[in-house]
């Protein structure tokens, strides 16, 4: 099913009709939030910019998300702080700090109408146990890196959530939310307005660095010769080989209602936060301007199919009412899932190999870094290395992984068990 973001959003009317010819200063392979952020970037710079999409502009993950732009890491702060110390961890969590600013610019200095929102971010704690880590770690992430954040003990959660799922929480409050579609296409647009070109349907058949200097890239509707390339694609899909024993391909599924009363929604969700859960097979959740909510989550160690894409919907419909029993027999309206390239570490990656430069990686929190890196990298792109955050990261393959993830039902069922027990 076509997501909620791109059904409601405007069709981008900008792509080249002509063929993918011709010589340019970069090559974005790519057409979703990282790829048409750096296009733009780029084509300000002065560059000339050709971007190559296999099928539509923001027709992949950057599509088929649930909408969030939220600051923090995947990991809790305290755990960064122990994995890499204190001044490299706060500089990752500034990070995504700089990356929703960096949405919000672009929003505001290209005239997206994108309904764009800093509503905050409530993190759910899913058992005792989970608020009491999550309190644990508080201090030192609220001395250190982030000052307007919140902990709300279960005596106060029901002015934030309407559930008694939960046992307390930790507020984000420079979270914000947008509809991904229409910032998406708003961005394509502006990258068109610079003088980027975008092709679509125009999938990378091969890519070859020149003797003289340069990369080749075939695509069915001609070749393209080019400076520099920038990966920003599904590289756990179609990189080269590094890249896929690096990214593991997880499947995320989202659903989302038919409109609901003004009343139901200030019910179970006062605050018009974004919500997630601490369960490692957990749920992120938020409303719409249009009173939908859009529930999203793992589901099933699965990738997305119209099949698995309805068996999965079935098993977040059965969450959402467990959680939110008083919506009742809500109609749901859409359905999809989406594809989540992610990291052993779930750490984002970027920089240059082999002469190609890349960013990837972002493991479900992509739609603010992916627009974010878009810009480090044309920065990055001229020379300024120093502008990448995730430089020096060691990057070690996936055990065992060479190809298509077999090992994810194994996972799936190692992370139920420690959803029952931890």
């Amino acid at each position: 099913m076509l997501p909620y973001w791109l059904d409601t959003a405007p069709p981008f009317a900008g792509a080249e009709p002509g063929p993918a010819e011709g010589s340019v200063d970069v090559a974005v392979i790519g057409g979703g939030f990282t790829g048409l952020s750096a296009a733009l970037h780029l084509a300000r710079k002065g560059a000339s910019v050709a971007l190559l999409e296999a099928a539509r502009v923001m027709g992949a993950a950057s599509g088929r998300n649930g909408g969030h732009v939220n600051n923090g890491t995947a990991h809790d702060f305290a755990g960064l702080v122990q994995a890499l110390g204190l001044d490299h961890a706060r500089r990752l969590y500034h990070a995504f700090d700089a990356a929703v600013d960096t949405v919000e610019r672009i929003a505001r200095e290209e005239r997206i109408d994108c309904d764009f929102r800093r509503c905050g971010k409530i993190k759910l704690a899913a058992k005792p146990a989970h608020y009491e880590k999550i309190a644990r770690g508080f201090e030192l992430l609220h001395r250190e890196a982030d000052a307007e954040t919140e902990l709300v003990p279960r005596d106060r959660l029901r002015a934030e959530i309407g559930s008694d799922a939960f046992f307390g929480g930790l507020v984000y409050r420079k979270s914000a939310q947008m509809h991904v579609g229409r910032f998406g296409m708003g961005l394509a647009e502006a990258a068109r307005r610079q003088g980027a070109r975008i092709f679509e349907n125009a999938p990378v058949l091969s890519l070859r660095r020149q003797p003289g200097g340069g990369h080749s890239l075939a695509t069915p509707r001609g070749t393209l010769r080019a400076r520099q390339v920038l990966l920003a694609a599904g590289a756990s899909r179609l990189g080269p080989f590094y890249f896929r024993r690096r990214l593991v391909p997880l499947g995320s599924f989202v659903i989302v209602t038919e409109p609901l009363s003004e009343a139901v929604l200030a019910d179970i969700m006062p605050r018009a936060r974004n919500g997630t859960t601490t369960r490692i097979i957990g749920n992120y959740f938020r409303t719409t301007p249009d009173r939908r909510l859009v529930w999203g989550g793992r589901a099933r160690f699965a990738l997305p199919s119209r099949a698995s894409d309805a068996r999965s919907g079935r098993v977040l419909e059965r969450g959402l009412h467990e959680t939110f029993p008083q919506l009742g027999r809500v109609g749901i309206d859409y359905c999809w899932g989406g594809i989540i390239d992610a990291t052993q570490d779930r750490l984002p990656r970027a920089g240059e190999r082999d002469g190609l430069f890349y960013a990837t990686g972002y493991s479900g929190h992509g739609v603010q870094m992916s627009v974010h890196m878009g810009g480090v990298m044309a920065e990055v792109m001229e020379g300024r290395v120093e502008a990448n955050p995730f430089r020096g990261l060691e990057w070690r393959p996936v055990p065992g992984h060479f190809g298509p993830p077999w090992f994810m039902p194994l996972v799936g069922l190692y992370y139920r068990v420690q959803d029952r027990i931890s």
